[in-house]
Parts: structure tokens; C-alpha cells; sequence
């Protein structure tokens, strides 16, 4: 068995930061009991079967809609050559992992990795358990282990006729080592993956019997409702916690430095306690703060000089300098939230040898961790109960400010849980959203209309800088400058820029980050590029990239599909846009009819090549995910900022698409083999720039700020 290791919350985070997708196959723990007492066989870490020929999979990352549970389960089950009808998932247990020393690694949700980065040592897993299975029957009967074979959980020794399963085997398998390097099954040869199984968080969710953090109810459970300074960085000021005294089902106020929560019997008479009382806010110097100033202050980026290079390809300056046609357009994107179903909650309950927590989070160890912290006890001490989130989309990655919040109001009344959520106003208004973006683009073409040369200055606040900043090298936001800093397009004569200019707003990673306004600023400024050389959009693009085959075979997949170069239905126009993202490669074309300033999308089509594809179903579903959240971002979404406060407050003002608008969706998947790549992400990063050089097409009119509605479009 692992030894366990006594460690500080500051040693847990910093390891937990740095360990990669390396996985030990080799530690087991053999005999695990049930509540009910029934020994289990925990083959491996990631394994237990039961007597009843269940095989039990356990799930480190987390299920927020996109089908890990499923997708990552079968990585598994592949390699392990069990009944797939007999497989369930579980949560990998957080408390486990922090006492086996972070045996189940990266507990990490986001960025598009949870099958790209675990693929291999989840296969591994697999694989090594069946080889113990196979060697603890093969020790059984007295024959060699190359003369049996296996299938769906079923281990035979043809010679003998000698059979047994999984289940009788487990317990004798569970005592041996696991093999260091356990063979791999060609992809070839793989049954599961790249079928499309049933889902396993699908029934509970059809049938409303999921359970989420905002479902967590525990006898004598009391309920708070919080309300945070307004003014990023600001303070209370003061409270007057007299005038709710009395009302009915108010338990009691509780503040900090910049919150203030009031308690309840339930949720609905806390929040509107929390409304009548009279709150002093401080805010501070950010308390002048206004969109038009933060557009301001990021102009000073575009006009500054001796701002940090990212990229410099070539001798740009000379191209300019040589050019027959120089083009300059600057393009804009708002602050964005991440609007989830569920606003932030978590329940806590102060024990007198610990804590315990409910979370829906895409990070279990940050979240432990998180908790630790605010508890102030040791990390062994704090029971973590990891939730299904209900949305997420980076919201719950680095951020546990509501579990720690819920932590210090159960401190104040040991022994009673508190169950803490957000109002959905409080969810708008103290996100953490996605930055805020000027960038200027200047573009040469020679006079046979080669694009010769490109200059490109980004200015916004730097998400690295503020929660990842491993990705922050030089004064370079390796997240922030992506899709211009990894353009595979072969410009010969190519300077990126950036300048950072960080403001009081709080940032966090927003799914696809970068790849959301970035591909909007490039993709559409090409298609500018190519209407100044006299060049079709998409053969002017083929010619950048043809030492980019992935890139080009993505691109072809969708003008294909779309009909380019062939006339479409009369009052149909088309654009489109090529992105590779999260370790994929994707290309968008759009089709529309526009009347007046009402667009109608007729159609999206996305083709994604991820390398391999585990589960068809599940990434087609992550493809049209990503097609309604592009669209929706590009047409309506904006945060904007006046007196240092962001003015949104709930969907009214923050509109979302609609399934009304939500147009049909043709999914092309072109997986080339020999690469893990993302598959959340990488779907919505070419469609917005596809849509905004659609209405090119159909307008004449170039869009340069996001969202559209700001130049009058609306969807039909």
C-alpha cells in the first residue's frame, strides 16, 4: 500500500498544480470495504468489480453535460475487455486522492482535457487490470497465461475448457502487481471506442433525479443568501442588521470584509432579508470606473510603443514597406459571463473533528483545498462531497470563492449545515468573466494579391495574469495572444504584439477563452484581405495553408459540405472560417438570409477532426453545444461596466440564444488518427467569424465589434 503522506495545503496545491497526465499503474489497494460491509476487489485505483460482475469505474474528472462519465468510462472498459453492459461510473473520491497521495492525478476539468490528457493512462489502466486477470486465473488453473483468452468479463482456457469471469477472479487478481508497461490494443482493433453506447448521466437528468449542489438538502439544513461589494476590490462600509430583526424565519447576519450574508430557513426568506437590509458599500477608486473608460485605457496599448513581441516571423516592417495594398482594421470583443443554469452554491457543515462540504466544481482538489483554507483545519480533516454542477463552462475551475464563503457562515453555527447559493443577480454581477479585447490588424499584399506581410497589436487584460499564470512568460499571456501566437497560416513576414492592460473586473477562464474573439479578429480580417487581393475567401486561405494539411482537410471538409463554389438558394449567403484549438482542428461554414437587419441562420456546419473520436454521439452533442454558444456570444452577450459595477443583472439584460434561433447543425467529423485532441472547445471557435463573414456576403457591411447586435442585427 502507498504510505500516507502528512502534508500543508500550500504543498497539496503546488503539487497538484504541477503533476501532468503520468499516472503509476502499479499502486493498489486491494480490498475496499462497502458501507454494507461486502468486500469489493479493487483491481486497480481506477477499478473495482463485484462479486455480481458489476465493473465500477472510477471518474477523476468532472460530468458537466459533455459525457465524461461515459466517454472516459469506455477508454477503460476497452483495454479491459469487461461486459460494457455491466460498467457504471462513480466520482474518484477527493478524500481518497488526497490520503493515497493524489493517486487519481489531474482532478482538473477544463480546456478541453479530460479524454486527451487522461486517454493513455486510462487505457493503461484498463489494460493492466485485464493482464491481472488474466494471470490470476491462468495461476488458478496451472497454465500458461498466453494459452487464455478473454471476452466481455468472461476468461477461458480453451484447451481445459476451463472458464471463469471477472467477478470470481477480481479478489486474487487485486493481490498481484500491476504490470509496469501493460500493452496497448491498436486502435484498429477497438470495439467501443468510437460507437456511441447510451449515456450514463442522461436518464437522471431526463427524469429530474440528478442531484446538484442547489439540490443538497440535510436535516436541520438552514439557508444563506449572499451579497458582495458591488465595486470589484471594494469594501462593507456598514451594515444595519437591525432592521430585519423579526422577520420571519431569519436566523442571523453574517459579514466579512467585503460580503455580506444573512441566514434563514430557507433560501427564499434569506434572500429577501438580504434585500431589505441596508448595505454601505465602499468601492473605492474602481468606483469610477465605466466601459468607455476600460476602452480607454486599452486604447493606450494600441497607440504605446515598445510594447513585448509574441511571434515575429520574417521582416514585417519591410513588407509593408514593399506593399501594392496595405490593409488596417481594429477589431473589439465586451467582458463575457458564463451564465450557468446553476449559480454558485455550496453547503458546508462544521463538525467537531472537521468539516464537511457539498460542491459542484470542476476541480476536487482546488475545491478541498479551497476548504481547508477557510476552515483553517488540515486537509485530512475536511470531507469533500464532489456534485455535478449544473453549468460550468470554467465558472468552477480555479474559483471556490463560494465554498469558502459557506465554510466561514457555518463557522458561526457549529453543527448545523448551511447551504449557500448565489442569486441568479449576485451569479451576473460578481462573475469571472471573459476578458475584454481591442486589437488592431494591419495586413500587406503584394500586387499580385500574395498576402506578404502581417501586424497585429492585441490590448486587454491579461486572463494569465490573473488566474494562470504559468501561461504569463515576458509580459506575454500565452492563453490570451492564442489563435495569433499559433496562426498556421505561412505569412512570410509576420510581428504579434501585446499589450497588457489589466483592469479591476474579475476574469476566469470562459470556455474556448481566446478561441472565442480571436478567431472573430483573424478569420474575419482574411476574408477583408482576400476582397482586397480579388480572391475567393476559401481558395485564398487553401494557398496560407498548404503545409497545414489538418488545417486544410478541416477547411475542404466544410466548404464541401456547404456547397462553396457552386450558387446557393436564391437570398442565401455563405461565409466561413478555419480554427484549430485545444489540440484540434475545426472549419465553420454559415449559411443566412438576412431581411432588413434580422439575420436568419439557416445553417451551421462545423468540421472537427480530434484525432480520434471515443464517442460520435457525445462529440456531435458537444459540436452543436458549441454552435448555440457561439452564436449566442456573437449576436447578444456583453458585460459591460458603469461606476465600477457591471450593469447586467439577470437574462433580461443578458440575453442567452434561444432554441427559436437555434438554426440546424450538420456535424462533420474527420478524425485523422495518430493525435488526442480537444472536443468541448474547438467546435464554436470558427463559427462566429463564419457567421460575421456571412453577412458580408450578404450586406457588403464588415462588422468589427462584438456583439453584432451593436451594429442593429438580430436574429429572425
Amino acid at each position: 500500500m502507498t504510505k500516507t503522506i502528512d502534508r500543508s495545503r500550500r504543498q497539496f496545491i503546488v503539487s497538484s498544480a504541477a503533476l501532468g497526465g503520468g499516472m503509476m499503474i502499479g499502486v493498489n489497494f486491494p480490498m475496499l470495504a462497502q458501507a454494507a460491509g461486502e468486500a469489493l476487489a479493487e483491481v486497480t485505483h481506477w477499478i473495482v468489480i463485484q462479486p455480481d460482475e458489476t465493473v465500477i469505474i472510477r471518474i477523476a474528472r468532472s460530468e458537466l453535460g459533455q459525457g465524461s462519465f461515459t466517454g472516459l468510462a469506455m477508454l477503460v472498459a476497452e483495454e479491459l475487455e469487461c461486459d460494457w453492459g455491466k460498467v457504471r461510473s462513480e466520482y474518484a473520491d477527493v478524500n481518497e486522492h488526497v490520503k493515497r497521495n493524489r493517486i487519481f492525478g489531474p482532478m482538473t476539468t477544463g480546456g478541453s482535457r479530460s479524454i486527451r490528457d487522461s486517454q493513455k493512462y486510462l487505457r493503461e489502466a484498463g489494460a493492466a487490470a485485464r493482464e491481472m486477470l488474466v494471470t490470476a486465473a491462468a495461476k488458478d488453473w496451472g497454465v500458461p497465461a498466453s494459452e487464455v483468452t478473454v471476452s466481455k468479463g468472461v476468461i477461458t482456457h480453451a484447451a481445459s475448457g476451463k472458464s471463469t469471469t471477472y467477478g470470481k477472479i477480481a479478489p486474487q487478481a487485486a493481490l498481484l502487481e500491476a504490470p509496469k508497461e501493460p500493452k496497448l490494443k491498436d486502435p484498429k482493433d477497438w470495439k467501443l471506442i468510437g460507437t456511441s453506447p447510451a449515456r450514463f448521466d442522461i436518464p437522471e437528468k431526463t427524469t429530474g433525479q440528478q442531484i446538484y449542489a442547489a439540490d443538497v438538502r440535510l436535516p436541520g439544513m438552514v439557508h444563506a443568501s449572499i451579497a458582495q461589494c458591488p465595486v470589484f476590490g471594494g469594501k462593507l462600509k456598514s451594515v444595519d442588521k437591525t432592521k430585519i430583526e423579526g422577520m420571519r424565519g431569519v436566523k442571523g447576519v453574517v459579514t466579512a470584509d467585503d460580503w455580506v450574508a444573512v441566514v434563514a430557513d430557507n433560501w427564499w426568506r434569506a434572500n429577501q432579508a438580504l434585500k431589505a437590509l441596508p448595505i454601505e458599500w465602499d468601492g473605492g477608486a474602481n468606483g469610477e470606473v465605466s466601459s468607455e473608460s476600460i476602452r480607454t485605457f486599452l486604447r493606450t496599448g494600441i497607440d504605446a510603443t515598445d510594447i513585448p513581441v509574441a511571434r515575429k516571423d520574417g521582416d514585417a516592417a519591410a513588407a509593408f514597406a514593399g506593399a501594392a495594398k496595405v490593409l488596417e482594421a481594429e477589431y473589439s470583443a465586451p467582458f463575457l459571463n458564463h451564465a450557468t443554469m446553476e449559480p454558485q452554491t455550496a453547503t458546508a457543515l462544521i463538525k467537531p473533528d472537521g468539516i464537511e462540504v457539498w460542491v459542484g466544481t470542476q476541480n476536487g482538489e482546488a475545491s478541498i483545498a479551497a476548504a481547508s483554507e477557510a476552515a483553517g483545519v488540515p486537509l485530512d480533516k475536511v470531507i469533500l462531497h464532489k456534485m455535478h454542477a449544473g453549468g460550468a463552462f470554467g465558472r468552477r475551475t480555479a474559483f471556490n470563492e463560494f465554498t469558502k464563503q459557506a465554510i466561514k457562515i457555518a463557522q458561526t453555527m457549529p453543527g448545523t449545515p448551511v447551504r449557500l447559493q448565489w442569486s441568479r443577480e449576485e451569479d451576473m454581477t460578481q462573475g469571472r468573466y471573459r476578458p475584454v479585447s481591442l486589437t488592431k490588424l494591419r495586413g500587406a499584399l503584394d500586387k499580385d494579391g500574395n498576402w506578404i506581410g502581417w501586424h497585429v497589436r492585441q490590448s486587454e487584460p491579461s486572463i494569465a495574469a490573473a488566474v494562470l499564470t504559468q501561461f504569463l512568460k515576458d509580459g506575454i499571456d500565452q492563453v490570451g495572444t492564442r489563435v495569433f501566437i499559433d496562426s498556421p497560416y505561412g505569412v512570410p513576414n509576420y510581428t504579434l504584439e501585446y499589450a497588457m492592460r489589466n483592469t479591476h473586473v474579475l476574469l476566469g477562464p470562459w470556455r474556448a477563452v481566446a478561441h472565442t474573439h480571436n478567431p472573430f479578429f483573424r478569420e474575419c480580417f482574411i476574408d477583408e484581405l482576400a476582397q482586397a487581393a480579388g480572391k475567393d475567401p476559401y481558395q485564398f486561405r487553401r494557398t496560407m495553408l498548404e503545409k497545414k494539411p489538418k488545417d486544410l482537410a478541416v477547411l475542404d471538409a466544410a466548404a464541401k459540405a456547404v456547397g462553396w463554389g457552386t450558387a446557393p438558394p436564391k437570398g442565401v449567403f455563405r461565409g466561413l472560417a478555419v480554427s484549430d484549438s485545444y489540440g484540434s482542428y475545426s472549419a465553420a461554414a454559415v449559411e443566412i438570409a438576412v431581411k432588413g437587419k434580422e439575420i436568419d441562420v439557416k445553417r451551421v456546419i462545423v468540421a472537427l477532426d480530434p484525432g480520434y473520436v471515443v464517442h460520435p454521439d457525445a462529440v456531435k452533442a458537444q459540436i452543436e453545444s458549441g454552435v448555440v454558444w457561439a452564436l449566442s456570444a456573437a449576436m447578444l452577450e456583453e458585460i459591460t461596466i458603469d461606476k465600477g459595477r457591471v450593469v447586467q443583472t439577470n437574462f433580461a439584460d443578458y440575453p442567452v440564444l434561444t432554441l427559436r434561433h437555434t438554426p440546424k447543425t450538420e456535424s462533420i467529423l474527420v478524425p485523422s488518427g495518430g493525435f488526442w485532441g480537444g472536443v468541448g472547445e474547438p467546435p464554436m471557435a470558427a463559427v462566429g467569424p463564419a457567421l460575421g463573414n456571412a453577412i458580408f456576403a450578404a450586406t457588403g457591411q464588415r462588422i468589427r465589434q462584438l456583439p453584432l447586435k451593436h451594429a442593429g442585427f438580430s436574429y429572425a
